[in-house]
């Protein structure tokens, strides 16, 4: 049985007890296009409308909380990031930054002076900027960094940064063409790494990242780790002498995933000869974070477990003078993520996955009963505390696609409303959380969304999506793929199969050495409970998802001839074709084994073998450059369903990894989707548009 962990309920969002209709949501603010005469189903353009709220902190007199707003523009293919404030009790917000140069990662000055932010300005790379608080007038650029910054991690004194900056290459041409005016020909990459290409970055070398140490009085930049090694989150001490990073130093980094504490003093000169090393679990130990005594930290650990990859992160302490570390939350078999101390040092706040929501809690430092602060029908994610106790959280919910609210005794109070007024014109459909078990009896969530005109003596086409990861799970939050779906009448279901990441580790391990054979009867349960409850059209079923997703999909489909289409998006199909092309050597080979010593095992797993099997019309659909999952696998499926006669199409898109797509691509994707799921799953064929051989 699925069972939400226990906790003290302390706050709850009254908005996310039931969906609301677009006249139950609030109207208003500042932000927002023109209203519009009554509501409207969305649309794919209306991904475009949406703003993103983010990036919330404090200010030290907890009066403050600034937070970045980013609008897409799908004109010119880029977004813009504001950053505004807002008094904690509410009002209107007060743009700090340029509507003009986007700006981002606000970040109070101790006193509460300046406040500092990311900026890329003049055609440079990113650097830290200044507001002056009390005198005005223009930002001024702090740091001189020709690499750029990726975030501003401030010494406790206001005078240093510590700085992840990544090993220069001596062989970096400036121009593209020499003195004389001939072409320069790019210099061979030279591989000699067990990992050795990443998506979005290409093949790798032996450049890695370090630490260093900025002083914005001096301009000197001193680093203070090396090595054949990746560096990353420095955190300071309280005291401003030693800095905490995290660092995976074993004789093969690229073999495992054990990751540690290091400590290093901030003002070293030898690049880190004399580090100390404060975890030795051989699981992943991650993300410090300095008790304000600076007597211990507390971090994220996976202890080492046969599960790897599906292994629970849990919240951890251990002290600097010695001995094994504490695992706070062990009897709490949940996901923990973004530790912070209380400024007293009491508590320790972080965010807790449980069971498709996710929630802000705190427990004691020391270990003892955990108090959850934001919790219910909804998705908390980044959060801020005040020296006071105060909370703000962003928090999503099936119809709120993400804005601040305060933590205020028993419910949580709205504070901006970006979105408001454009929402407010959009009619949406239902969210109902569904449970059903499993083949062998494992119960399962999930979730249905409807579409807004919802009927319930109708029966809809169904469209089933599956989730990434695998180490993943749908959530409590506004889904603007779903919520599409929906709008164009279809019945949307989304489960969390095993291999989730909510429902504690053994449901996680679940999937381990099974890719498909036991999660893609999951999810087909799913599909047979929202039909047995009348909702579900059989004779109307459509599939799909994307990267994990793709995968299941492709699994799936020669498992089953109950779907009239499918659609596919960077999945994965014959995996020993996939070693060495792909970014995921380690996983598979901790997971199955090398292939010319567990042959059997990754034969049997991969979709590819079983194609002769599928009758189910299906689009493929990869970005060219994707590393992660490449478009070699989504071609040779699509080779053998159009060599096999059954209905298909591959879109590839040029110069795409595996997200982050330009608009139109993104505009492009969605229109092939409900194009393909209209040809084939519903009654009669849609006139929308469809890709054809030439596009």
């Amino acid at each position: 049985m699925i069972h939400r962990t226990t906790g003290v309920l302390t706050v709850s969002i009254l908005l996310a007890v039931s969906p609301l209709t677009a006249e139950d949501q609030v109207s208003g603010s500042a932000q927002g296009d023109e209203k519009q005469e009554s509501p409207r189903n969305l649309t794919i353009d209306d991904q475009f409308r949406i703003k993103s709220v983010g990036g919330p902190t404090i200010s030290p007199d907890g009066k403050w909380i600034a937070y970045t707003v980013t609008t897409p523009n799908f004109e010119m293919e880029t977004s813009h990031t504001r950053i505004w404030k807002i008094a904690i009790e509410g009002g209107t917000p007060i743009p700090m930054t340029s509507e003009k140069l986007s700006s981002w990662s606000p970040t109070w000055g101790a006193k509460g002076r300046y406040l500092y932010f990311l900026s890329a300005r003049h055609d440079e790379k990113s650097q830290v900027w200044a507001l002056d608080l009390r005198h005005g007038g223009e930002a001024r650029k702090i740091t001189e960094i020709e690499q750029g910054l990726g975030s501003i991690e401030w010494s406790p004194d206001g005078k240093r940064l510590a700085l992840v900056i990544r090993d220069p290459d001596p062989d970096e041409a400036d121009e593209k063409k020499d003195e004389h005016g001939k072409v320069k020909v790019a210099k061979p990459w030279i591989i000699d790494r067990l990992q050795f290409k990443a998506d979005y970055v290409g093949y790798l070398d032996r450049r890695r990242r370090h630490v260093y140490i900025y002083d914005v009085n001096s301009k000197k930049l001193t680093q203070i780790t090396s090595g054949d090694y990746d560096d990353s989150s420095p955190k300071w001490s309280p005291n401003g002498k030693t800095i905490a990073f995290v660092s995976n130093r074993t004789e093969e980094p690229d073999n495992n995933v054990n990751t540690d504490i290091w400590l290093v003093d901030a003002d070293n000169t030898d690049k880190g000869k004399n580090l100390i090393q404060i975890t030795s679990d051989l699981g992943t130990d991650r993300s410090p974070v300095w008790h304000p005594g600076g007597k211990s930290i507390a971090y994220l650990a996976a202890p080492s477990s046969a599960a790897i990859h599906y292994a629970t992160t849990h919240l951890a302490t251990i002290s600097l003078d010695g001995g094994d570390p504490d695992l706070l939350t062990l009897d709490l078999d949940r996901m923990v993520s973004r530790p912070e101390f209380s400024e007293d040092g009491r508590y320790i706040y972080f965010s807790l996955a449980d069971s498709g929501e996710q929630h802000i809690v705190r427990i004691p430092s020391s270990g003892g009963k955990i108090n959850r602060l934001i919790t219910g029908n909804l998705s908390a994610s980044s959060f801020t505390l005040g020296s006071d106790g105060s909370l703000v959280a962003r928090v999503s919910t099936p119809v709120i696609p993400g804005e601040l609210f305060v933590a205020e005794k028993r419910e949580l109070r709205q504070l901006t409303h970006v979105n408001d007024e454009f929402m407010s014109n959009i009619r949406l459909g239902e969210t109902e959380e569904i449970h059903f078990k499993s083949h062998d009896g494992l119960e399962i969530e999930g979730f249905v969304i409807k579409p807004p005109s919802f009927n319930p003596a109708f029966r809809y086409p169904t469209l089933l999506r599956i989730h990434g990861g695998p180490f993943s799970q749908y959530s409590y939050s506004f889904s603007f793929q779903a919520q599409l779906f929906a709008a164009h009448d279809y019945v949307v279901v989304r489960s969390n199969p095993r291999g989730s990441s909510a429902y504690g580790e053994e449901f996680a391990k679940g999937l381990l050495q099974g890719w498909g054979e036991k999660d893609y009867r999951d999810v087909l349960a799913a599909v047979d409970h929202v039909i047995d409850m009348g909702y579900a059209d059989p004779d109307r079923l459509g599939v799909g998802g994307y990267s994990y997703g793709g995968i299941l999909t492709n699994y799936l489909i020669t498992q089953t001839g109950r779907f009239k289409a499918a659609t596919s998006g960077a999945g994965s199909a014959l995996y020993v074709a996939s070693y060495g092309h792909d970014q995921y050597q380690q996983w598979y080979e901790s997971e199955i084994g090398l292939p010319w010593e567990n042959r059997e095992l990754w034969e049997r797993l991969s979709p590819f073998n079983y194609i002769q099997n599928v009758t189910t019309p299906t689009l493929f659909v990869c970005g060219e450059k994707d590393w992660n999952v490449p478009v070699q696998n989504s071609e040779q499926l699509y080779q053998a369903l159009r060599r096999l006669g059954i209905e298909t199409r591959l879109i590839v898109y040029p110069g795409e990894h595996h997200g982050g797509w330009a608009y139109r691509n993104t505009q492009h994707v969605q229109e092939q989707y409900l194009a393909w799921y209209d040809k084939y799953v519903k009654s009669a064929s849609s006139d929308r548009p469809v890709a054809s051989m030439a596009d």
